[in-house]
């Protein structure tokens, strides 16, 4: 079952799965800004349409939620909600979280990991889990432009809980009517209340209220992770707020929620130039890589024969891969789906090179856990952007490395001297 949400609502999508009693994931995308000045305009390949601006998953078993999150690997949100339990500082080592993780969720690993480990309770488990799938339907049901594909596949394991379909929509149903209400004052989740007038605010509230909510009206904690501190949902927070809004005790800044201190998983940049693996049997795709990416300062490295590759990128140790899709003896599925269980690589971005620009290639790319896609034919500034998206700026003054684990290469490829033919390596 695929299609665009143009033509029928997640909450008919969700209620044909409850009543079929289905398992299997559910992959949605929106459209950008773009898509709103062509309304019920169907997206084409290759257009601005096409541009997806954010991405979720949705798994279900037997018509059930199990789990629903976006598909950016952040750690951000269940961050916030381990704050309220005091254990936000926490998280496990990343490369330490199951396969689980890296086939699926990073975040939905990491819970169920802090709960094998026994920093977490099942009861408290429970109710970060509740909270982030009511949190992800609420934005999902209220979309309006995008598209969805849903795959039959086996459950989702292990299960924490399990919600009936029906009941959450009808729930959520009424919460995102009442968040209509509060508009304009209230336009967004990620807005951040910052607090103007502390002697006005304190006297309309209780001393309780008070309490809880005045550390985090600094203009940097969004509605939404305030609800997430407080265990409350997004609709009760911001009535609570609005009357102190609309006297002008508190104001709200629109602060993105991909930026700032609370933004996912930041690491620092490598110190040395940073590594790029191309894995393409083409040479002519190779070469463009290379010239491209050392003349902005990376370490790039090809390589051709994606059996090989395996082994290699092991030595490499990069830190990003851009995979062909359409390879011979091992597509870049399959290769990335292997990597992704080496816990060399749960963290490594992953991003698909694809001639094909379908919708469906995009949702096999995620299931495997890739991180993004890049459609070939592409440009110079179409790489630098998702390669620095990824690993950061390179730096064409820093003196080149003398040679990239030459040995290795050496020993571990057969060089082939026709240029059409080689598996090329760097």
């Amino acid at each position: 079952m695929q299609g665009y949400l143009s033509e029928i609502d997640i909450r008919s999508i969700l209620q044909l799965i409850e009543l079929g009693q289905r398992t299997g994931e559910l992959y949605l995308e929106s459209y950008g800004a773009s898509s709103h000045k062509y309304p019920g305009q169907r997206p084409e390949a290759g257009s601005d349409l096409a541009e997806a601006t954010q991405s979720w998953l949705v798994f279900l078993a037997n018509g059930r939620l199990v789990y629903a999150g976006t598909t950016d690997n952040s750690l951000s949100r269940l961050r916030d909600h381990l704050h309220r339990y005091g254990m936000d500082k926490a998280l496990p080592d990343p490369s330490t979280i199951s396969a689980i993780a890296a086939l699926n969720s990073l975040e939905y690993g990491t819970l169920w990991a802090m709960l094998e480990q026994h920093l977490l309770t099942p009861e408290q488990g429970r109710a970060i889990l509740s909270h982030m799938v009511r949190e992800t339907l609420f934005d999902l049901l209220s979309l309006r432009q995008g598209s969805f594909v849903f795959q039959l596949s086996s459950a989702l394991s292990p299960q924490l809980m399990t919600h009936k379909v029906s009941a959450l929509v009808t729930g959520l149903t009424q919460q995102i009517q009442t968040w209509h209400k509060l508009h304009p004052q209230l336009q967004s989740p990620d807005q951040c209340p910052l607090l103007v007038e502390d002697e006005a605010f304190q006297a309309s509230l209780s001393e309780v209220a008070y309490q809880r909510l005045r550390p985090w009206l600094d203009g940097q904690t969004s509605l939404r992770q305030i609800a997430r501190y407080l265990n409350r949902d997004l609709v009760t927070v911001a009535r609570l707020l609005l009357p102190s809004i609309q006297k002008g005790h508190v104001t709200l800044v629109q602060v993105s929620s991909r930026s700032g201190p609370h933004s996912p998983m930041v690491k620092g940049w490598p110190q040395r130039l940073p590594r790029i693996v191309c894995v393409d049997d083409s040479a002519t795709i190779r070469q463009t890589v290379e010239r491209i990416l050392d003349g902005q300062g990376y370490e790039a490295t090809s390589i051709g024969n994606p059996l090989k590759a395996l082994g290699l990128l092991f030595q490499l140790q990069p830190d990003l891969i851009l995979c062909d899709i359409a390879m011979p003896e091992l597509d870049g599925y399959e290769l990335c789906a292997m990597l992704r269980h080496a816990s060399a690589f749960r963290q490594t971005p992953m991003v698909m090179l694809t001639g094909k620009d379908g919708f469906l290639d995009r949702v096999k790319a995620r299931m495997v856990g890739a991180n993004d896609y890049l459609t070939k034919p592409f440009g110079p500034g179409e790489l630098l952007a998702l390669v620095e998206k990824y690993v950061g700026p390179g730096d064409p003054d820093q003196p080149r490395p003398e040679k990239l684990l030459a040995d290795a290469l050496e020993r571990d490829l057969d060089l082939d001297l026709d240029i059409n033919s080689a598996t090329m390596v760097r």
